[in-house]
């Protein structure tokens, strides 16, 4: 195995998942990475896959040069902007702005990328088809509700959400809105954010990311992924 290859990230996920978010720091740091597309939505012989590195069975995961794993994907995108300051991407543990940096990292996966968990099998938790579809409805509606709340709480005034530079939390937000209940109803949603994920999908640095990670299809703002 060569140097580079040694030293290279493993990023286990799918275009438009969670690992999405991390891939595009990834890109924007300009570490190596090794993808590996699985899609454990699509099943359980998907889901088994991801036992090796995650008991889990969920993405993302990634793997440390090091060889050591990390799951989870508000930590590993906190991690990686700790591990890699020069990209700019995180405020530092003294910068004023880290304590609302952390605050929203941590919201995002707790009241809202959490409810894919029960929108990708509502069976789960439903007890007949009638239930699941009052469950995927109310998770809509509680989605939507999340990000009007931290909108309404997000800085005015900069370009991007917590200051003059792209950061994690612009691409986090910017990955999830792109889930239900879709990119309009989050533009409605949450104006101010609105403005900020506009930007950092045209991002220049990210454009060729976008085009084979997570593309701009016709129609996209109106549909989930």
């Amino acid at each position: 195995m060569d140097s580079r290859n040694a030293s290279a990230y493993t990023l286990y996920g799918a275009p438009g998942s969670g690992a999405t978010p991390v891939h595009a720091a990834l890109t924007l740091i300009g570490a190596p990475v090794k993808v590996v597309d699985i899609a454990p939505w699509d099943g359980e012989a998907e889901r088994q896959k991801l036992l090796p590195v995650n008991a889990m069975r969920q993405v993302p995961v990634l793997v440390l040069p090091s060889g050591e794993v990390m799951t989870e994907s508000a930590a590993i995108l906190i991690w990686l902007g700790d591990r890699h300051p020069e990209a700019g991407l995180a405020p530092g543990v003294a910068d004023p702005r880290r304590a609302q940096y952390l605050r929203w990292m941590s919201f995002i996966p707790a009241a809202i990328y959490s409810m894919y968990w029960v929108r990708d099998e509502p069976s789960r938790l439903a007890a007949d088809v009638q239930a699941e579809g009052m469950i995927m409805a109310r998770t809509a509606e509680r989605i939507a509700e999340c990000w009007r709340l931290m909108d309404a709480q997000m800085p005015r005034g900069t370009p991007y959400l917590l200051g003059e530079r792209i950061g994690m939390l612009d691409l986090y937000v910017t990955v999830v809105s792109r889930w239900t209940p879709c990119r309009m109803r989050f533009y409605r949603e949450a104006p101010r954010m609105a403005e900020v994920v506009r930007r950092v999908d045209a991002e220049p640095r990210l454009a060729g990311f976008w085009a084979s990670r997570f593309p701009f299809a016709p129609g996209w703002e109106d549909a989930e992924p």
